[in-house]
Formats: structure tokens, sequence, C-alpha cells
């Protein structure tokens, strides 16, 4: 687990990846498994931020602030493809239960496909899975790899005439007063259709009217920086609690990376299926790689979409467009972790 722990930190300094996350969880891993150490003040921290599912809460005011939702509202189909990018979440949670893990572990280990860390973090402690460390860095590591495992599925899934797509970027006008709406409407209608998701999507709606309100500007800063980096610092190292060698070392952790794999895999096919189906009724086409960026991995997924629009045709911007998919993911990724835990729990009873 401290070799474990020094490639996060290779990962975090050399190629960048999810830095401010991956490089406290590395140190953490070290930490907790040095001989003799007692980490009782971690424990206490893990306790305190994750057990009760606080940190990912307080964590999502401050993506709430950063998020700007203006490509969606110019464009509100876009939410589909955030819909249809969360296909892997299912398609995992059922694979999950086929390779014999219990069915809360199952439900915690598909939402690494949510491709949001603050909610993997909230299912896997609402279903007090004995996985939670291995869900972390697979859903933490999978987000820093986006850069990586998308395009060649993108490729797969597309024709090249199909990535050339051009999309003009015409951007309607989004009154204040409809981006102040926004986040409220979207609170009501989230709680209404999947009750569980309530609380994560209305601290992440919360930290957008901060942004939109116009009233709050220093809160909003403070929210978009101090918070959020504050809060992902303390969360990475805590983390690192759940990743002791005795709870981290075993078969299923090898098969829980495998699973968000699979996961990442189904949810960048689902976006580009879906845009490819929707090109068979539509006149004006869009391009299908939109789709792939309805992951909730906000922002990477919308550049890494436009950089291979480009690399296509160096006149093709796609990046608006991407966003407004990506940010839209961010929403659809909670209402599924909702969903999958009031579908779970039905089940069970």
């Amino acid at each position: 687990m401290i070799g474990v722990g020094a490639i996060l930190i290779i990962l975090a300094i050399k190629w960048e990846m999810e830095p401010s996350l991956l490089l406290p969880m590395g140190f953490g891993a070290i930490l907790v498994n040095l001989p003799f150490v007692n980490a009782e003040a971690m424990h206490t921290l893990y306790n305190a931020g994750i057990a009760n599912e606080l940190f990912p809460l307080l964590l999502f005011i401050g993506i709430g602030a950063m998020i700007d939702f203006g490509p969606l509202l110019s464009n509100p189909k876009l939410l589909l493809f955030g819909a249809a990018a969360q296909l892997g979440i299912f398609i995992t949670l059922l694979l999950a239960r086929v390779v014999g893990f219990q069915l809360n572990d199952a439900a915690a280990i598909s939402i690494i496909g949510a491709a949001d860390g603050p909610t993997s973090i909230f299912v896997a402690q609402y279903f007090n899975s004995q996985y939670t460390g291995a869900i972390i860095v697979a859903a933490y590591s999978y987000m820093a790899l986006v850069p990586i495992i998308q395009p060649p599925v993108i490729k797969l899934m597309t024709t090249k005439n199909e990535r050339r797509i051009k999309m003009p970027y015409k951007p309607a006008s989004v009154s204040k007063l409809t981006r102040i709406l926004f986040p409220i409407i979207v609170t009501i209608i989230a709680g209404a259709i999947a009750p569980k998701s309530a609380e994560l999507i209305g601290f992440l709606m919360f930290g957008n009217l901060i942004r939109e309100c116009g009233v709050l500007k220093s809160l909003s800063e403070s929210a978009q920086n101090m918070l959020a980096n504050l809060i992902t610092l303390v969360l990475g190292i805590t983390v690192a609690f759940s990743m002791q060698a005795e709870q981290f070392v075993k078969v299923e952790t090898i098969v829980i990376i495998g699973l968000g794999l699979v996961a990442f895999v189904f949810d960048t096919m689902g976006g580009v299926l879906f845009a490819k189906f929707i090109n068979l009724f539509s006149k004006i086409k869009v391009n299908p790689m939109i789709g792939a960026a309805g992951i909730s991995a906000f922002p990477m997924s919308s550049r890494v979409v436009h950089k291979m629009g480009l690399k296509e045709d160096p006149y093709n911007y796609l990046l608006m467009h991407a966003a407004g998919a990506n940010v839209s993911g961010q929403i659809a990724s909670v209402i599924a972790g909702g969903l999958v835990i009031t579908l779970v729990e039905n089940i069970l009873g």
C-alpha cells in the first residue's frame, strides 16, 4: 500500500492527474500503512467528514459555485445527453451482482460510473459498503484518466465523418432570472423524482444559486476557491484512512477497479450512441462526440471532446456544446445516484 500511495503521488505530480486529490490520498495511504503508526486523527476526521457524508455535501457547494449552466440553458436538450451517459452505472450494477457482490456493495460500486467523486462517497457511505476505499480510489483515478479512457472509445464508436460534424454555437440570451430560478427548480424536480438525491442536488444547486444571485459575490468566490480547495485537501487525506492494507489489499479491490473501467466505458458509449440515435431523426446533425461529454467528469470530458474535434477539423469548435452536455451530466449523475439508492432500498424492502 505504500507503493500504491507512491504511485498516486507520481500520477498527481508528474502527470498532473487530479493533483489536489490524488496527492493527499497518496500521502495519506503511505501514512496509515507505516508500521506502528496510530492514525487516530485520520479516523476522527473520517468519522466527522466522510462517515456522515459532510465533506461531499460541502464540496458540492463549491462545485455548484464553479459551474456555469449557461451553455445548458442555451440548449436545454443537452440535458438528455447527460442522462444517456449514465448507462455505465446500471450496466455495472448488474455486472457487480453477477460476479458475486452483495446488492448494497454492487450499488455502491456502480456509482463509480457517475464519474463524480462526492456522489461515489455519498452512496458508498449510505450503503455502509465495506469497499468504500477501493470505490473512492477507483472513482477519482478514472476521473483523472478521462483523457486516456474516452478518446479510444469515442473513435471506436464513431466514423471520421461523424467526428467532423460542425455545430456552430449560437448562444441564446439567458436572463438573470432564468439563471436564478434554474437551481431552485432543478432542486424541486430532482427531489420529487429521486428524493434520495435531494441532499446532494440541493447543495450543488445552492452553490450555483450563490454564484448566480449577484448579491453574494464574496461568498461565491470563497465557495469556489477556499471552501472547495480546503474540503478537497482534507477529503483526500481523510479518505486514505480506508486504504489500510488489511482493508484494501483484496481480490475484490482488483475486481472493483475493473468494474470501474467498465462503468466509464459504457458511460461514454451510452452518450455517443444516444447522439447517433438522435441523428437518425434530426435534420440538424449532432456531433456524436458531444454525447461522450455527458459524463460528470467536469470539465475534463468537455475538453477531451473539444480537442478531438479540433484534431479532426481545426475550425470545428465544440467546447460550448460539450460543456453544456458536461454540466448536464453533473446533474444527471446525482439524480442517478439517488435512483440507485431508491431502487436498492425497494428491493431490500
